[in-house]
Protein backbone atom coordinates (compact mmCIF):
# COMPACT_ATOMS: atom_id res chain seq x y z
CA UNK A 1 0.00 0.00 0.00
CA UNK A 2 1.58 3.26 -1.16
CA UNK A 3 1.20 6.40 0.93
CA UNK A 4 1.76 9.98 -0.22
CA UNK A 5 4.24 11.65 2.12
CA UNK A 6 5.14 15.34 2.28
CA UNK A 7 8.26 16.14 0.26
CA UNK A 8 10.20 19.34 -0.27
CA UNK A 9 10.32 19.74 -4.07
CA UNK A 10 13.76 21.41 -4.12
CA UNK A 11 15.28 18.74 -1.87
CA UNK A 12 13.56 16.00 -3.88
CA UNK A 13 14.98 17.29 -7.17
CA UNK A 14 18.45 17.71 -5.65
CA UNK A 15 18.44 14.16 -4.26
CA UNK A 16 17.11 12.59 -7.46
CA UNK A 17 19.73 14.44 -9.54
CA UNK A 18 22.43 13.15 -7.21
CA UNK A 19 21.21 9.54 -7.34
CA UNK A 20 20.87 9.74 -11.13
CA UNK A 21 24.44 11.02 -11.38
CA UNK A 22 25.76 8.22 -9.17
CA UNK A 23 23.98 5.56 -11.23
CA UNK A 24 25.17 7.12 -14.50
CA UNK A 25 28.77 7.19 -13.24
CA UNK A 26 28.53 3.56 -12.13
CA UNK A 27 27.19 2.59 -15.57
CA UNK A 28 29.90 4.54 -17.41
CA UNK A 29 32.66 3.03 -15.27
CA UNK A 30 31.28 -0.48 -15.72
CA UNK A 31 30.86 0.03 -19.47
CA UNK A 32 34.45 1.20 -19.84
CA UNK A 33 35.89 -1.59 -17.71
CA UNK A 34 33.79 -4.38 -19.23
CA UNK A 35 34.30 -3.21 -22.82
CA UNK A 36 38.04 -2.89 -22.29
CA UNK A 37 38.20 -6.29 -20.60
CA UNK A 38 36.21 -7.94 -23.42
CA UNK A 39 38.53 -6.46 -26.06
CA UNK A 40 41.63 -7.34 -24.04
CA UNK A 41 40.51 -10.95 -23.44
CA UNK A 42 38.75 -11.78 -26.71
CA UNK A 43 39.73 -9.05 -29.14
CA UNK A 44 42.01 -9.04 -32.10
CA UNK A 45 44.83 -6.46 -32.00
CA UNK A 46 44.20 -3.95 -34.78
CA UNK A 47 40.97 -5.77 -35.68
CA UNK A 48 37.33 -4.82 -35.54
CA UNK A 49 36.30 -5.13 -31.89
CA UNK A 50 33.05 -3.18 -32.18
CA UNK A 51 30.90 -6.17 -31.18
CA UNK A 52 33.00 -6.77 -28.09
CA UNK A 53 32.65 -3.12 -27.11
CA UNK A 54 28.87 -3.32 -27.57
CA UNK A 55 28.76 -6.55 -25.57
CA UNK A 56 30.70 -4.83 -22.76
CA UNK A 57 28.26 -1.91 -22.74
CA UNK A 58 25.24 -4.25 -22.71
CA UNK A 59 26.79 -6.28 -19.89
CA UNK A 60 27.37 -3.01 -18.00
CA UNK A 61 23.73 -2.06 -18.53
CA UNK A 62 22.50 -5.39 -17.16
CA UNK A 63 24.92 -5.23 -14.23
CA UNK A 64 23.89 -1.63 -13.49
CA UNK A 65 20.21 -2.62 -13.42
CA UNK A 66 20.98 -5.53 -11.08
CA UNK A 67 23.04 -3.27 -8.80
CA UNK A 68 20.27 -0.69 -8.79
CA UNK A 69 17.57 -3.17 -7.79
CA UNK A 70 19.61 -5.35 -5.42
CA UNK A 71 22.11 -3.00 -3.79
CA UNK A 72 21.24 0.65 -4.41
CA UNK A 73 17.43 0.55 -4.07
CA UNK A 74 17.50 0.37 -0.26
CA UNK A 75 20.24 2.97 0.22
CA UNK A 76 19.28 6.27 1.90
CA UNK A 77 20.68 8.32 -1.01
CA UNK A 78 18.14 6.61 -3.31
CA UNK A 79 15.08 7.29 -1.09
CA UNK A 80 13.79 10.27 -3.09
CA UNK A 81 14.14 8.49 -6.43
CA UNK A 82 12.48 5.34 -5.07
CA UNK A 83 9.62 7.42 -3.64
CA UNK A 84 9.13 9.18 -6.98
CA UNK A 85 9.13 5.85 -8.83
CA UNK A 86 6.59 4.38 -6.40
CA UNK A 87 4.39 7.48 -6.66
CA UNK A 88 4.38 7.35 -10.46
CA UNK A 89 3.76 3.61 -10.45
CA UNK A 90 0.81 4.04 -8.07
CA UNK A 91 -0.64 6.78 -10.25
CA UNK A 92 -0.24 4.55 -13.30
CA UNK A 93 -2.18 1.76 -11.59
CA UNK A 94 -5.07 4.21 -11.20
CA UNK A 95 -4.66 5.54 -14.75
CA UNK A 96 -4.96 1.99 -16.07
CA UNK A 97 -8.50 1.74 -14.66
CA UNK A 98 -9.46 5.40 -15.02
CA UNK A 99 -12.40 4.61 -17.32
CA UNK A 100 -13.86 2.45 -14.52
CA UNK A 101 -13.01 5.12 -11.93
CA UNK A 102 -14.84 7.85 -13.85
CA UNK A 103 -17.85 5.58 -14.33
CA UNK A 104 -17.87 4.85 -10.59
CA UNK A 105 -17.53 8.54 -9.72
CA UNK A 106 -20.60 9.32 -11.83
CA UNK A 107 -22.68 7.04 -9.59
CA UNK A 108 -20.88 8.16 -6.37
CA UNK A 109 -19.25 4.77 -5.75
CA UNK A 110 -17.17 5.27 -2.55
CA UNK A 111 -14.16 3.27 -3.79
CA UNK A 112 -14.08 5.21 -7.07
CA UNK A 113 -14.49 8.53 -5.26
CA UNK A 114 -11.58 7.77 -2.91
CA UNK A 115 -9.44 6.43 -5.73
CA UNK A 116 -9.92 9.57 -7.81
CA UNK A 117 -9.13 11.73 -4.77
CA UNK A 118 -5.92 9.76 -4.15
CA UNK A 119 -5.07 10.16 -7.83
CA UNK A 120 -5.62 13.93 -7.66
CA UNK A 121 -3.47 14.25 -4.53
CA UNK A 122 -0.74 12.11 -6.09
CA UNK A 123 -0.76 13.95 -9.41
CA UNK A 124 -0.63 17.26 -7.55
CA UNK A 125 2.43 16.13 -5.62
CA UNK A 126 4.09 14.65 -8.70
CA UNK A 127 3.70 17.90 -10.63
CA UNK A 128 5.03 19.88 -7.66
CA UNK A 129 8.03 17.58 -7.28
CA UNK A 130 8.76 17.75 -11.01
CA UNK A 131 8.19 21.54 -11.08
CA UNK A 132 5.48 21.13 -13.73
CA UNK A 133 2.99 23.78 -12.65
CA UNK A 134 1.49 24.27 -16.12
CA UNK A 135 0.18 20.68 -16.27
CA UNK A 136 -1.16 21.00 -12.74
CA UNK A 137 -2.97 24.26 -13.49
CA UNK A 138 -4.98 22.46 -16.18
CA UNK A 139 -6.36 20.03 -13.57
CA UNK A 140 -7.18 22.45 -10.75
CA UNK A 141 -10.85 22.85 -11.68
CA UNK A 142 -11.42 19.07 -11.92
CA UNK A 143 -9.58 18.50 -8.61
CA UNK A 144 -11.54 21.21 -6.79
CA UNK A 145 -14.86 20.01 -8.23
CA UNK A 146 -14.24 16.41 -7.15
CA UNK A 147 -13.17 17.52 -3.66
CA UNK A 148 -16.35 19.60 -3.32
CA UNK A 149 -18.47 16.64 -4.42
CA UNK A 150 -16.82 14.41 -1.79
CA UNK A 151 -17.38 17.04 0.90
CA UNK A 152 -21.05 17.37 -0.13
CA UNK A 153 -21.39 13.59 0.25
CA UNK A 154 -19.76 13.75 3.69
CA UNK A 155 -16.69 11.80 2.53
CA UNK A 156 -13.19 12.27 3.90
CA UNK A 157 -11.09 14.14 1.31
CA UNK A 158 -7.81 13.17 2.96
CA UNK A 159 -6.91 10.09 0.90
CA UNK A 160 -3.09 9.80 0.98
CA UNK A 161 -3.03 5.96 0.75
CA UNK A 162 -3.67 3.82 -2.29
CA UNK A 163 -5.75 0.92 -1.06
CA UNK A 164 -5.47 -2.02 -3.52
CA UNK A 165 -9.01 -3.02 -2.50
CA UNK A 166 -10.28 0.19 -4.15
CA UNK A 167 -8.65 -0.78 -7.44
CA UNK A 168 -10.15 -4.24 -7.22
CA UNK A 169 -13.62 -2.93 -6.32
CA UNK A 170 -13.59 -0.41 -9.16
CA UNK A 171 -12.46 -3.03 -11.67
CA UNK A 172 -15.14 -5.48 -10.52
CA UNK A 173 -17.85 -2.81 -10.66
CA UNK A 174 -16.64 -1.76 -14.11
CA UNK A 175 -16.57 -5.34 -15.38
CA UNK A 176 -20.15 -5.84 -14.22
CA UNK A 177 -21.49 -2.97 -16.30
Amino acid sequence: MFEIKPQNPETYRQQTRRSTLVIALVFIALAMVLSSAAVMLFGVPGGDNFRLNVAGVLAALVLSIVLLRVKFWSQPWMAAAVYGWQLKRSLMSVTNVMHHVKTGVQVSDPAAMKLLRFYHLGVTQMHQLDANSSALSQMVHEIDQHKATMEALGMDTDQPRLDPAWLEAVQKAGAGT
